[in-house]
């Protein structure tokens, strides 16, 4: 993980950037373990943001991040029936938990249902944010995409991407 500094809407900004991938097994009360050098590089932050993300993930955000995206969404057009609808189904499922003094987050029940996440998980450092995945999942995603790396790099890379 390392920090960037990027300027956003006319005003210097930190960015986190998150990455890696770890594995992470759920405990009985529904934790996992954030890696303590996650935990060091966002610190003082006690709080977090789980919400549910794509493909089947779920979404962890600081709350800087997460702020940053609430700020994105209000650019877009509130009468824009996808912006409307995204709007409902992510913020009113996205729950902040805070971090334990082991560095664990409890995983609210109906999102690790959402993702499907029982016992074997893995967590990705994505750019501004985490993402939680079932192990399973997680392997069947990266089986499929793997093989396609440079062509679906050449497209995120593209003009209009």
């Amino acid at each position: 993980m390392l920090g960037a500094v990027g300027v956003r809407w006319g005003k210097l900004v930190f960015c986190m950037l998150m990455t890696g991938t770890f594995s992470r097994a759920v405990d009985d009360k529904q934790r996992i373990a954030i890696p303590k050098h996650i935990r060091d590089a966002i610190a003082p932050t006690k709080w977090l943001f789980i919400a549910p993300g794509t493909d089947g993930s779920l979404a962890v955000y600081t709350e800087d991040a997460f702020n940053r995206l609430a700020a994105r969404l209000t650019q877009a057009s509130p009468t824009g029936h996808d912006v409307r609808a995204f709007n409902r189904l992510f913020f009113s499922q996205a729950q902040r938990v805070e971090i334990d003094g082991q560095g664990r987050i409890r995983l609210p029940t109906e999102l690790a249902k959402f993702a499907g996440i029982e016992r074997d998980s893995i967590l990705l450092g994505v750019q501004d944010h985490l993402e939680l995945w079932d192990a399973g999942r997680w392997n069947d995603y990266l089986h499929v995409k793997q093989d396609r790396y440079d062509e679906i790099a050449e497209n995120a890379f593209s003009p209009g991407a």
